[in-house]
């Protein structure tokens, strides 16, 4: 019995458990502390602010450890790419506003500590969203929410890396292909070829069935960028560690393209399937809308999963190191890395897995919809 369907929801459901355990341990630390010092009695509140004072100008230029903000930050897409410390690389900001087209570099705005003033508009960086400050100085949200950011962020930055990775492999593969006719793949090229052949004969042809070959660019291209995008994000340095694949909007446009593939390449059958089901005719106005919804909910679903465990592994890492932190002592270190380095294992089958999973689907939706019938 196969049992590797229940082995990964299992562990999948092990992983949000822990992130929420997380996540709840470093919110309601605070919130206990806040309920003591409540308790405390009226008349010992004078003794203990001056303490408290004094315990303030000691720890004056130590910022308190927010692991919720530091792991949503990281996470979160940015108009500036994080190196180390406090040096970042300034992205370009491209917004659209009523004035017209404005361009310019993020590092205007030092990490969100400045307002930058074009000769159109004064603009400031809120919370990562940019933003028209008006004549007062303060925010103009009529004029902010009329501006479209057409930004370069980190996640899109990150992305055109994948990209160049991907045309680099392909293209030498490509060329050494043409130069090495009817010989032995070598190098590169030995390494890719297993992998393509994966997609084509586990993949595209048990699901698809003859007409495998026209959905093929397709398939591989969304496998390797998928992949390759995912491996990416485990790098903790530049140009790794964006979270491309966990951002909805791009899990959201890969959604909508096996959506468009599946319903322009679905054959007389699929259609009659969908609005002319076998039942009798009385259940029509129950079956077309849930056939309906399934064309829409199947594409969803990839959305959702490829999102979801992404960003879990994310903030699974990222939680566990903030252990360190929150526990603000070096006996946590060696347990922390532990489960840091297991999870990041971890991740790389998730990497690899999710690539595949996507692909799939995508594989066996395209199949659904170009399959013959048969009397």
């Amino acid at each position: 019995m196969d049992c590797s369907h229940v082995f990964k929801f299992k562990v999948n459901r092990l992983i949000v458990v822990f992130a929420l355990f997380l996540a709840f341990f470093s919110v309601t630390s605070p919130a206990f502390a806040q309920v003591d010092s409540a308790v405390v009695a009226p008349d010992s509140v004078a003794l203990t602010a001056p303490a408290h004072a004094e315990q303030h100008e000691a720890s004056h230029g130590k910022e308190k450890f927010e692991p919720t903000k530091v792991i949503m930050e990281h996470i979160a897409d940015s108009h500036m790419w994080h190196l180390w410390g406090h040096t970042s690389l300034p992205l370009p900001v491209i917004v659209y506003t009523p004035a017209g087209l404005d361009m310019f570099s993020s590092g205007h705005f030092h990490h969100g500590e400045h307002d930058y003033t074009s000769s159109k508009y004064t603009y400031r960086l809120v919370e990562d969203k940019v933003k028209i400050v008006g004549a007062d100085g303060q925010v103009d949200e009529a004029l902010s929410a009329k501006l479209l950011d057409f930004s370069i962020t980190k996640n899109v930055a990150a992305m055109f890396v994948a990209i160049a990775v991907i045309l680099i492999v392909f293209i030498s593969v490509a060329s050494a292909y043409k130069k090495r006719v009817g010989k032995a793949p070598k190098g590169l090229q030995s390494f890719i070829e297993p992998i393509i052949l994966f997609v084509r004969d586990d993949i595209a042809k048990p699901n698809i069935g003859h007409k495998y070959e026209k959905f093929m660019p397709y398939l591989l291209t969304v496998f390797f960028f998928i992949w390759i995008n995912n491996m990416l994000g485990l790098v903790p340095i530049f140009p790794g560690g964006a979270n491309v694949t966990g951002n909805i909007a791009l899990t959201f446009v890969l959604a909508i393209g096996t959506l468009l593939i599946v319903n322009l390449n679905g054959n007389k059958y699929y259609w009659k399937h969908i609005l002319l089901p076998d039942v009798p005719w009385w259940l029509y106005p129950i079956m077309i809308p849930v056939e309906l919804i399934g064309v829409i909910s199947k594409p969803f679903a990839l959305m959702i999963r490829l999102f979801a465990n992404i960003t879990a592994g994310h903030i699974i890492v990222l939680s566990l190191i903030s252990l360190i932190f929150i526990f603000e002592t070096l006996a946590m270190a060696p347990v922390s890395i532990a489960f840091v380095l297991f999870m990041d294992v971890l991740e790389l089958l998730v990497a690899f897995l999710q690539a595949f999973i996507f692909t799939l689907l995508t594989a066996l939706f395209i199949g659904m919809a170009v399959e013959e019938h048969h009397h």
